[in-house]
């Protein structure tokens, strides 16, 4: 009797292991999987400076692109792998039939303060528009998006398209132009001169510590801050924005995002402003059903110009 009890309770840790790692499995199948992993857009060969490319199960027909920029406070180096961007960027955009490109930038602390970061995602489209061929993807098209200071280069890179004071020299196929075609920004900084000037954040002030780890050189500070507004740049060739921001993020203020959609609109550039009033930081501002509305944006205006 014991020997068999003995036998039972084997058996039943075999079949729980079992269920569990078929579980964890089926968990990790759920995410995509990468077409071209750890894409060198610099020629330099650095994590920092490497790009993830995802294409939709179609792999016959050429897909237009959506670069994926994560948020770090400019200060990380290598977090295009989340599990967090496959579920909320790549699934929905691959619904659509947009190919992914998530990509690193340079970290503001562990390689080279702004604007490496902007100089890093302009190397990116001009690496998407010379070895499209390579990568089956229709070029006409480039999308760009990203989440808090994600959402800052996003926004800049679109607004900033050519622009010798932004462009830098980053990479091979510096002959080839910047452009992208459409932007969603997830709650992304505009103005850093005014960042805390806002009801919700009247409270705090950025330090010269914040100021340092980012951009390095605070004797000429309000100089940068300028160099990096996105609205500095706006012109008649600026793309379609879509942005997203919780009234409540005490991060990132709400009042930046309605400085650039405001802006966008004086200039008469295409912009929709979708405020959350209970939003926080991430969190609840970026889930899978304002992912969906992000890819919806992207499908429209890529059927725009067709």
């Amino acid at each position: 009797m014991i020997k068999n009890f003995k036998y039972l309770s084997i058996f039943k840790f075999i079949l729980i292991v079992f269920i569990f790692c078929g579980c964890e499995n089926k968990i990790q199948a759920d995410f995509p999987i990468a077409d071209w992993s750890d894409v060198d857009y610099s020629g330099n060969n650095d994590i920092s400076q490497k790009m993830d490319i995802y294409l939709p199960k179609n792999n016959n027909i050429k897909h237009p692109s959506v670069i994926v920029i994560y948020g770090s406070g400019w200060s990380s180096n290598n977090k295009k792998l989340s599990n967090y961007q496959k579920k909320v960027f790549v699934k929905p955009l691959a619904a659509k039939g947009f190919a992914t490109i998530s990509i690193n930038h340079r970290s503001s602390n562990l390689d080279s303060v702004y604007p490496a970061q902007i100089h890093d995602v302009k190397a990116v489209i001009r690496f998407l528009r010379a070895k499209h061929e390579d990568y089956n993807l229709d070029i006409s098209f480039v999308g760009i998006a990203g989440y808090s200071s994600g959402g800052h280069l996003a926004a800049l890179a679109g607004t900033s398209s050519n622009n010798p004071l932004v462009e830098g020299n980053v990479g091979n196929y510096l002959e080839y132009d910047s452009h992208v075609n459409a932007v969603v920004d997830f709650y992304g900084p505009t103005d850093l001169s005014v960042f805390y000037e806002c009801p919700i954040t009247e409270d705090r002030n950025l330090t010269s510590e914040q100021k340092m780890r980012v951009f390095g050189d605070v004797d000429n500070i309000s100089e940068v801050f300028d160099l990096a507004n996105p609205i500095r740049y706006i012109n008649k060739e600026t793309p379609p924005f879509l942005i997203f921001h919780g009234e409540m993020d005490r991060t990132v203020p709400v009042c930046q995002s309605q400085l650039l959609h405001n802006a966008l609109i004086e200039n008469n550039i295409y912009s929709e402003l979708v405020l959350k009033p209970d939003g926080d930081h991430c969190g609840n501002t970026l889930m899978y059903h304002h992912s969906k509305k992000m890819a919806e944006f992207f499908y429209d205006q890529y059927n725009n110009q067709l």
